[in-house]
Order: C-alpha cells, then structure tokens, then sequence
C-alpha cells in the first residue's frame, strides 16, 4: 500500500496519546468513586460491575480515529481490475509424450477437453488464439472471438515430435500484440501454456523466450500434465515394441511462469487439470490498477463509530 500524503501518518501519533489520557481518566474516576462509597455495599447498589467491557467502547473509537488519519493520508492499494477486452492464448504441447495414458485418455486429449471447457466460461469479448508446439510452434488459429473456431482449432490438433517450449512462448506473446482495440491500445494478453516435460528442439533457448515476454509484458502461466508412471510406446524394427518412461519435468515450467509474471500448476487427472483451466478462466483477463481507497477507511471509521455507540448504549444506557 502507498499514500498521497504519507506525511500526514504522523498524526497516528494521537492515538496512543488519546488511549493514553482514557487510561489516566479511567484510574482517576475509579479512584474518587472508592473514596466515597463503600465498597462492601457495591454488591447491593449494581448488579455487576462492567468489567473489561467498558474497553470496548474507547478501543472501537481509537480504531476509528485511527482509520480516519489513515484515510487522511490518501491511501492507494493495488486492486485487480477485470478488463473489458483481452487476448488470450492457449499454447498446447502436441509431442509424442503427451500420448502418454497416465492421464486419461491421454494427456494430449485431457488437454484438448479442458482447453474447449475453458473457452466456454472465457468471456465474449475476449480473443482466444491456439498455439500448437511439437518439433516448432505454429498458429493453429489466430486470435478470433468466434468459439466455434477456436474449438474446432483444439480439436484438429495432431500429434508430433519434440517439444519447442521457448519458440511456443514467443510465438504465443507475439500473437497479442497484433490484436489492438478499437482506440489503436494494444489488447492485453495472457498466455496459457501447457506441457509435461523439458524443452527439446526448437530455435529459442527458454531464457530468451522468457525475455522476449517480458519485453512484451506478456505473463506466461504454465500447467504441467502427467505422473511420474507416465509411459508411451514406440514400434522397433521387426514389431518389437519399445516402453519409453516420460515422467513431466516441473523444472523448465516453473522458471517461465516465474520469471514472466504468471503462475505454475500441476495437473496429474483429468479432473484437476479442468479444476486448474476453471481457476486460470477466472485470472485472465485481469490487470492491476492502484486505486485510492480513503473511502474504504472513512466508512470504516464510520463503522467503528457507529459500533461503539450502540455498543455504550445497550450496555451502559449511555453514550461514551
């Protein structure tokens, strides 16, 4: 949180003197009341004595008071701010371990599944674009508002051999800033980026993708797909057939999503991946704003006054 006008925290110094000088009132009024009554007869006069209730009415003013000097100083706090329009691009890993069935019916068709599920709670205003990457990353449809399109895109995509994970990432951060609004500002994007493993083939090494989207101010979020029993086949010469082991490879994911902004999952069903894409549906699409936010603690202060008033009353019959 920032301020306007920090220098006016330095009236928060009054809160202590105020809670202070109570305290002082407090002990001497208690003081004279001993000195003319007689303690013992106390019991018969009052029903009980208030106890450490009677703090609540000064502690809700002072919290008060203390917001309201907060709310002097004009405080800002960086709030998320749902955009009217925006560009999201789903990039899919296509290669050979994403046949792996450790993740039914295979990752590669869980993934397809929950791409399509998530264009569905994207809203209308958003372009969707899909990006493919096995051996090379390529555009399987631009970005478009027309669903049909984008799910059609989803469905089409085959699959191949490596896994070119930095030419997927520039390509995919490049892709938005073609998209511009109606007032020539370029739309802002987000990447969703899904894969089981390290990168293998492709022209761009990881750091200079993750560079490149930075540069754009494009923030790439990663899922990783599969188990550790991951498995695919490859036939050998003379119909033998050879079990290869693809366990997913966190390493790589993480240092995109956390060098770019974004942010890293892990799916190992089917069911949590739709869990993770339903999550990312409600993120995209969101920037973050500083706002000043004195309103908040003026009701607040108002809140906290109000509160103790009632407070004083229906316990004291009297208003602090």
């Amino acid at each position: 949180m920032s301020f306007g006008d920090p220098l006016a925290l330095v009236a928060l110094a009054v809160v202590p003197m105020v809670a202070w000088l109570w305290f002082l009132q407090d002990r001497r009024r208690r003081r004279a009341a001993g000195a003319f009554t007689n303690l013992a007869l106390l019991p018969n006069l009052v029903d009980r004595a208030p106890g450490r209730l009677r703090l609540v009415p000064p502690v809700l003013f002072l919290a008060a008071l203390g917001a309201l000097v907060v709310g002097f100083a004009r405080p800002h706090a960086n709030i998320r701010v749902r955009r009217h329009e925006a560009t999201v691009v789903l990039a899919i890993d296509i290669s050979r371990s994403m046949q792996a069935r450790d993740v039914k019916p295979t990752r590669m068709a869980a993934a397809q599944r929950a791409a399509s599920a998530f264009v569905d709670r994207v809203p209308d205003t958003y372009s969707i674009a899909v990006v493919g990457f096995g051996s090379r990353a390529y555009v399987a449809v631009p970005p478009t508002r027309d669903r049909a399109l984008v799910r059609q895109a989803l469905a089409d995509l085959s699959p191949g051999e490596g896994t070119a994970i930095g030419d997927a990432v520039v390509l995919s951060a490049k892709l938005g800033q073609r998209q511009r609004t109606v007032d020539g500002v370029v739309s802002p994007e987000s990447v969703l980026l899904l894969s089981d493993g390290a990168p293998d083939g492709g022209r761009t090494a990881t750091l200079a993708a993750v560079q490149q989207a930075k540069k754009l101010h494009v923030s790439v979020s990663t899922v990783l797909l599969g188990t550790a029993n991951g498995v695919v086949q490859r036939k050998l010469v003379g119909g033998y057939t050879e079990q290869i082991r693809v366990p997913p490879s966190p390493g790589t994911l993480q240092l995109i999503a956390q060098r770019t902004g974004g942010e890293f999952f892990r799916a190992t069903s089917a069911k949590a991946l739709d869990t993770v894409y339903r999550h990312l549906a409600t993120r995209v699409g969101h920037r973050t704003e500083s706002r000043e936010v004195t309103d908040v603690f003026a009701i607040g202060a108002l809140v906290l006054l109000l509160a103790g008033g009632v407070f004083s009353v229906l316990r004291f019959q009297r208003v602090p």
